[in-house]
């Protein structure tokens, strides 16, 4: 249109009937020029609402291409003529003409379904809405507009199904605008969301469900409007105004569009899954509760170490169960005193801390006792009731006032507030029918509280894993005894021995942690000479221990009788066949210094190293003869020259044998550490333990080490 064209009331070009039709356009306050109408919606196209204007003689005046569709007469076959006869069948003439007369008469509009006769002699059931227009000289006319009924009525049958679809689904459903306002909130969303729907309509997701992570929720609805892909089955967890507990819901996501294509929203269909998701967290902490079971099984107690089996407790349970391990036990437990935790009004309970386990870096770490220290906990704390009682202790959700009986000190109750230990369980350690101490779990990191289920299963694993302390505990109190008995049995620093420099150690199991019966012994003989001794008794323990006692004091008898090696060796082998089920090895020598030569002996023992300045070291090529208890008793004695500053190393097989190694292996290694630079005697033993010993560690070892020396000359006469 150009400049002169006629303008309407608006400054725009002036609608008219049978123009283009500009559907009920929404208006909002206008942001700027040309911004004050929305795009059209399509439902009034859908329709094709007819547009008829009669004069008040009933000629028609106006006619709209929607009347044509309707209708089937162009413009010019319709203008002027009558609407009686246009569109009335003769049998309704008479009725319409009342109808009419009514509404130009001004006793209201009509609203109603008619028959209407189209071009091709069709009868066509119309809806019509019927008023009367005047103009400004006082003229009237009637409007008549209408619209196919049967379209009319389909949509009206769709509408009022989608509706009742929409009230009667036990589905959420809600319709959010393109800028993400609720428009529409059926009841069973109401009821999900537990807001009414006055509380949401209008709103965005975020002002309405602030509970609910919304920006995962309203990405989605983006998303889905950008691209028009639904999104099926969003998880989404939250909680809900209706209560404090966690719920779940599963969203779906559709783009809307009307019949002109344009997108007017996002449909949201959700389903509270809440049951489902609960179910599936409970069989999914079923299954790593058996997975942390059978860890566990193969964890735990793989040594008699009560340090390494508190560890493996701890370490099993973080992070799968727990974000926070510790293991306490009853001091009065370690120290064999038959007391108990502390009850109300007693003096406090002592523990002592073996394992703490954290997963990752927390403050709750610095409030636990640091291992191996004593802590003395009252009756109010919850580590001490668990103890005195016998039973789990749980508190699913810690308040402020339940992290005095928690932490230690009023400084752990602000360490443990910072981590954010929300969920606590302690469990008794209890086997054999005694309570050793108690298992103390805490979540921080973890969200979920620690439930009934879980206290059932803690106790269980605690149960089984304080048989595997219990066991180290004793174990550890034997091999004590043990090891305080040899000691005691070994001899301490030998005397100086004419002619001979002395070195010697010996070194309990180091993987096993057995106390052996490995012995050495240093004998000073009539004429200068020294005996000796480097023994192994088969097994280990307290009756290894004992045996080796009984051979080192027989060695030392019959070694003051001055007989021969392979004599002491024979009668060391009567003493052994007297001692139940006892199985040595030994090596005896006998050293001259007046004929710089060594006697010895063997019994089933390894050969000696002799180290010759100037020379390789070498094994010595002995008689092994069988081991003392066989019964075998057919012993020889060598004997081997030996220089000043030679050296002899008498050795037990627990520092050369390996699972690993061939014993030449070993005995190639042993033999080139001696053969290095010139050592002090002591340093050349902590050479051997350290680069030897540490590969086995399965058995203990003993070794002793002489170097020849010149003898001091005898004072001259005096004068």
């Amino acid at each position: 249109m150009g400049a002169d064209d006629e303008a309407g009331p608006g400054g725009g070009p002036e609608q008219r009937l049978g123009d283009s039709p500009v559907d009920s356009a929404e208006v909002r306050p206008a942001d700027g020029p040309g911004e004050s109408l929305l795009e059209p919606g399509g439902l009034l196209d859908v329709l094709g609402v007819a547009a008829v204007v009669l004069d008040d003689e009933g000629r028609i005046v106006l006619w709209s291409p929607q009347a044509e569709q309707l209708y089937g007469y162009s413009p010019a076959e319709a203008l002027g003529r009558p609407a009686l006869q246009v569109l009335v069948a003769e049998r309704d003439q008479e009725q319409v003409m009342s109808l009419f007369a009514q509404v130009m008469a001004g006793g209201g509009a009509w609203a109603g379904a008619f028959p209407v006769r189209r071009k091709d002699g069709a009868t066509v059931l119309a809806e019509f809405r019927n008023m009367r227009l005047e103009d400004e000289q006082g003229r009237h006319y009637a409007l008549g507009l209408a619209s196919d009924r049967s379209t009319l009525r389909h949509l009206e049958r769709g509408l009022a199904l989608s509706m009742r679809l929409v009230e009667q689904s036990p589905i959420g459903l809600a319709v959010v605008d393109t800028d993400l306002r609720y428009v529409l909130v059926n009841p069973a969303l109401e009821r999900i969301n537990g807001l009414p729907a006055a509380k949401t309509l209008g709103r965005t997701v975020r002002e309405s469900l602030p509970f609910v992570d919304t920006d995962v929720v309203e990405s989605a609805m983006r998303e889905v409007l950008a691209t028009g892909t639904p999104i099926l089955d969003r998880f989404t967890t939250g909680r809900t105004p209706a209560d404090d507990s966690e719920h779940a819901w599963s969203a779906s996501y559709y783009r809307l569009e009307d019949t002109a294509g344009h997108i007017i929203g996002v449909a949201v269909t959700v389903v509270d899954v809440t049951d489902q998701h609960r179910t599936a967290a409970a069989a999914s902490a079923a299954r790593r509760r058996l997975t942390v079971l059978a860890d566990a099984s193969e964890r735990i107690g793989t040594t008699l170490d009560l340090d390494q089996t508190a560890r493996e407790l701890a370490e099993v349970l973080v992070p799968e169960f727990a974000d926070i391990a510790a293991v306490d036990v009853l001091d009065s437990v370690l120290n064999d005193v038959p007391t108990s935790a502390s009850r109300e009004g007693e003096s406090p309970s002592v523990f002592r801390a073996l394992a703490i386990k954290a997963a990752g870096p927390t403050p709750a770490t610095l409030a636990a006792d640091p291992v191996g220290q004593i802590a003395k906990y009252d009756a109010t704390r919850l580590v001490s009731r668990c103890a005195r009682t016998g039973r789990p202790v749980l508190l699913a959700h810690v308040t402020d006032q339940d992290l005095p009986r928690i932490a230690r000190d009023r400084d752990a109750v602000g360490l443990l507030k910072q981590a954010g230990v929300h969920s606590y369980l302690a469990v008794p350690l209890r086997a054999r029918g005694q309570v050793l101490g108690a298992l103390d779990l805490k979540r921080a990191r973890n969200p979920e509280p620690f439930t009934q289920d879980d206290a059932v299963f803690a106790t269980e694993l605690a149960a089984r894993a304080a048989v595997a302390i219990d066991n180290a505990r004793w174990y550890q109190r034997q091999r004590h005894a043990a090891l305080t008995l040899q000691r005691h049995l070994l001899p301490g620093l030998p005397p100086p021995s004419p002619g001979l420099e002395v070195a010697y150690r010996y070194q309990p199991a180091s993987v096993a942690g057995e106390v052996g019966g490995d012995w050495f012994d240093v004998i000073p003989l009539a004429g200068s000479r020294t005996a000796l001794v480097v023994g192994d008794v088969m097994g280990s323990g307290i009756n290894a221990a004992a045996s080796m006692g009984q051979l080192r004091t027989a060695a030392r008898t019959l070694a003051s009788l001055e007989l021969d090696p392979a004599a002491v060796l024979t009668h060391l082998d009567r003493t052994v066949a007297g001692l139940d089920e006892t199985i040595a090895t030994c090596v005896y020598a006998v050293y001259d210094p007046h004929r710089s030569s060594c006697t010895i002996a063997t019994a089933g023992h390894l050969p000696p190293v002799h180290t010759r300045l100037g020379h390789p070291p070498r094994l010595l090529e002995l008689p092994t003869g069988a081991p003392l208890g066989a019964g075998v008793p057919d012993y020889h004695d060598v004997r081997v020259k030996l220089g000043v500053g030679d050296e002899l190393l008498l050795y037990t097989d627990g520092l050369v044998e390996t699972r690993d190694h061939d014993i030449d292996t070993r005995l190639r290694a042993l033999t080139d550490l001696l053969d290095r630079p010139h050592h002090s005697l002591e340093e050349t033993c902590d050479l051997l333990l350290s680069a030897l010993a540490h590969h086995g560690g399965h058995d203990d070892v003993a070794l002793l080490l002489a170097r020849t020396r010149p003898l001091p000359s005898p004072p001259g006469p005096r004068r």
